[in-house]
């Protein structure tokens, strides 16, 4: 291990990428600690501290804390994430963008910069939404109001101050994927996410020594984390191999295919971009609550969306469920497939080339799917009983399962095989030392 890591910064590319990737990452932290002149900290602190275990005390997980400081970085990346859902959802049903996910680079490009523009108007309503939401805020003992000087100046500079937040933190994680290593939104969010834990570990350990826990069950905790981990991890890395034979071909004096490869389906992808994704809509009610916080009609309504509330956690798995077989069938289409490997002569041995290969593709997909989407459900309410049932802090329990754990284990993986994808092409023992889980042919 020690040795993989010397190795990064033997290679100079991969030593500036990852350098590189530190720099804006630490850059983005600093910004979360930024406040917005014009608010009293030490009452909004208060607050949020009698509001850790509700939807805003996840919501400002992902904000990586800048939510509850009320930092130029507030809103986080979930903007962009929500303007990705709703781009994704209408490539699904309106013809131009369906053209555009079809024109290759080009039309990534163009979505791309919709989706951008998408973020700006997201990140503007939400804004307006946590103006109206900060004004209205008192500290809960004290009673002292978290605006002091609420105006129009105050509205227009929080609204101006959190969307440009938001977008220099798209910008970032644009030049980590470009020109660092890993998927630049994902490390945002998974940063914002580990920041966390330490803070999850101090409360655990004072809520030990204070002798409301015991020393065995803390024990049994820690093993259930492990045993967690190890589950996600093994889905995470499991693939499904669908073997491909490709004919060969003679042209002039050279023989071309003939090699037997494979098609690999890993389910982890789905399955965390389900979960983001269920996670944005589920953060829709809180937006409505920041638009509206004297509406006696909507925050009866949105009282059942609280995450002591079993129907948050019923619906949430409902939507990871539904958007697992969304997010698969827009990322992977079996009739595309199925066309391409019939154009370069490719067949899986078996099965006819064409209409049957999707069909068979289709088959081995959904197979696939509905077992890893209840996982990845009963993973998701994980922190809801271990909360309930086991007597862990809140901010110890959201590293036992949810978005949080998921996120981390597979932003984690995926940047340490983009690491190692650099040693190995370059000669240099990698992190990775067991192979990835192997699917049987069904």
């Amino acid at each position: 291990m020690i040795k993989s890591f010397q190795s990064i910064f033997k290679i100079p590319e991969l030593k500036n990428r990852v350098l590189f990737t530190l720099a804006i990452l630490v850059i983005y932290r600093i910004g979360c600690h930024i406040p917005m002149p014009g608010i009293n900290g030490s009452a909004l602190t208060e607050w949020f501290s009698q509001s850790q275990n509700t939807l805003f005390g996840l919501y400002d997980v992902f904000a990586g804390g800048a939510f509850s400081k009320a930092a130029i970085m507030g809103l986080g990346i979930m903007p962009y994430i929500s303007a990705s859902i709703m781009i994704q959802l209408l490539g699904a049903v309106i013809p131009y963008f369906q053209r555009l996910q079809k024109e290759g680079e080009e039309g990534r490009k163009k979505m791309n910069q919709i989706t951008r523009y998408g973020t700006v108007f997201i990140a503007m309503m939400q804004a307006l939404g946590s103006t109206i939401f900060l004004i209205s805020l008192t500290a809960p003992q004290s009673g002292i109001p978290i605006v002091a000087n609420p105006g129009i100046a105050f509205r227009l500079m929080v609204m101006i101050t959190l969307t440009a937040g938001t977008v220099l933190i798209m910008w970032m994680g644009e030049q980590i994927t470009e020109r660092g290593i890993g998927n630049g939104i994902s490390l945002i969010i998974f940063i914002g996410i580990v920041n966390r834990f330490p803070r999850a570990i101090m409360d655990e350990l004072q809520y030990l020594f204070s002798g409301n826990r015991s020393i065995i069950v803390e024990v049994i905790s820690f093993g259930i984390l492990l045993l967690i981990i190890a589950a996600v991890v093994m889905v995470t890395e499991g693939s499904r191999k669908i073997p491909v034979q490709y004919a060969k071909r003679v042209v002039g004096r050279k023989v071309y295919g003939g090699q037997a490869t494979y098609i690999p389906i890993r389910v982890s992808g789905f399955g965390v971009m389900a979960i983001i994704f269920a996670q944005a809509m589920m953060f829709l009610p809180q937006t409505l609550k920041q638009l509206f916080p004297n509406n006696e009609f909507i925050g009866t309504i949105l009282s059942y969306f609280d995450l002591q509330s079993p129907i948050y956690w019923v619906i949430s798995s409902l939507l990871i469920l539904f958007f697992t077989y969304f997010y698969a069938a827009i990322a992977f289409n079996p009739v595309d497939v199925a066309e391409n490997m019939r154009k370069n002569g490719g067949f899986v041995p078996g099965v006819r080339p064409g209409k049957k290969t999707a069909e068979y593709i289709d088959h081995v997909l959904s197979r696939i799917i509905l077992p890893a989407a209840a996982f990845f459900a009963a993973i998701n309410i994980m922190p809801f009983f271990i909360t309930k049932y086991m007597n862990i802090s809140y901010s110890f329990s959201q590293f036992f399962g949810g978005t949080s754990l998921l996120i981390m284990v597979g932003v984690a993986l995926d940047t340490l095989q983009q690491i190692e994808s650099h040693l190995l092409m370059r000669h240099y023992e990698g992190f990775m030392k067991t192979g990835r889980i192997r699917g049987r042919r069904g």
